[in-house]
């Protein structure tokens, strides 16, 4: 069962519940439009259900709603900034937007942050470079989800990866976000929430055996002992014969990036006693350093172009460039309205109970 709503309501809605939990005006509608489009683009994981998250940060001690980032050190081209614990979108646009002053001034920028929370979608971080004809990228740590290649500790985060690229005028740029699990940790609770299997292959129990058991794989996190055993696959699976160590590798990379340039917290000792302590790396760079920009892009573009000329195996339509499925579906939803699970549509009620909100108004 789902339900569909306009994106405007849900925007709306949203705020409103984050006011409700002590947001100020700008950080609820900052964190609202993360959320909502990531519903928007079809990307459940990343979307309004993670009120919940954000709402047992606050109970935790783990967000602080008044905290301002700031910087630490700073050159033309780079800075490190400490999020004192703040609202994980405040922090990223804070940190995102001096990297494109930079990066505009100079040519490129790059930056590393500490003590940060969940800050959404990695992608629309990224993508606020390629708005601006420049390379953007964005990495996080997160809480410890996954195994190390041969061990059977949730120690690494699922550490995704976002790059944006552009590709010219009038074409979507090429986005690649990416858990560096097999898939990030909000598909699994999807399947969770939507009482569903998930696919083997994903996660491993306490005892280092696949699953399919969602439930069982969220709930190794909700009861952390000290040995944090089971949890996420990285990409390649297990051992090294379909490539697990690249993954592996991939979220150590990651992690070296995001907590070891900031000198913060990595993930296997995020969310402590002085918060949640997430760690973040953007950088942005413009084309115009590779001769004339538009060009270049115009360039990408052709190459992507290309790809999606290819020949095409029985049965499949078309070929699609990283961030075409999400960017059309956008467009769907902001003309159409979209859907939201039962299990969602059930969360939003509950908030409008508990914080005396006038519900939100879905479709028929």
């Amino acid at each position: 069962m789902s339900v569909r709503i306009t994106y405007e309501e849900l925007l709306q809605y949203t705020r409103e519940v984050l006011r409700a939990f002590g947001y100020s005006e700008e950080r609820a509608g900052l964190t609202a439009r993360i959320l909502v489009e990531a519903d928007a683009r079809g990307v459940a994981s990343h979307g309004v259900a993670r009120l919940a998250f954000y709402e047992a940060n606050l109970r935790g001690g783990h967000a602080k709603l008044d905290a301002e980032p700031v910087i630490v050190h700073e050159t033309p081209v780079s800075l490190v900034v400490d999020g004192n614990q703040g609202i994980g979108a405040y922090v990223a646009d804070f940190s995102m937007r001096h990297v494109l002053r930079k990066a505009e001034a100079t040519g490129t920028c790059f930056c590393a942050v500490r003590n940060s929370n969940h800050y959404g979608m990695a992608g629309l971080w990224a993508e606020m470079a390629a708005e601006r004809n420049m390379v953007g990228m964005a990495f996080t740590n997160t809480r410890p989800c996954a195994i190390a290649t041969f061990g059977r500790q949730h120690v690494l985060g699922t550490n995704p990866i976002a790059v944006a690229i552009p590709a010219g005028k009038g074409r979507p740029c090429f986005l690649l976000d990416m858990a560096t699990t097999v898939v990030a940790h909000g598909k699994v609770e999807v399947c969770h929430r939507r009482n569903k299997p998930m696919p083997l292959g994903w996660a491993v129990d306490a005892e280092g055996k696949g699953t399919t058991d969602a439930t069982a794989v969220v709930n190794l996190f909700r009861n952390e002992g000290n040995e944090l055993l089971g949890g996420h696959l990285l990409l390649g699976g297990e051992g090294e014969e379909l490539g697990g160590h690249k993954g592996y590798g991939l979220a150590l990379l990651v992690e070296l990036l995001c907590s070891g340039l900031s000198m913060g917290t990595w993930s296997a000792h995020t969310f402590n006693d002085q918060g949640a302590c997430i760690t973040h790396f953007f950088g942005a760079f413009r084309l115009d350093l590779f001769g004339n920009g538009d060009g270049v892009a115009e360039h990408v573009g052709g190459i992507l172009e290309e790809i999606r000329r290819g020949k095409r195996v029985e049965g499949q339509d078309r070929i699609y460039i990283h961030g075409e499925k999400e960017t059309e579906r956008r467009a769907k939803a902001l003309a159409e309205g979209f859907e939201l699970d039962d299990a969602t549509e059930t969360l939003l009620g509950k908030y409008a109970e508990r914080y005396g909100l006038t519900p939100p108004r879905f479709l028929s």
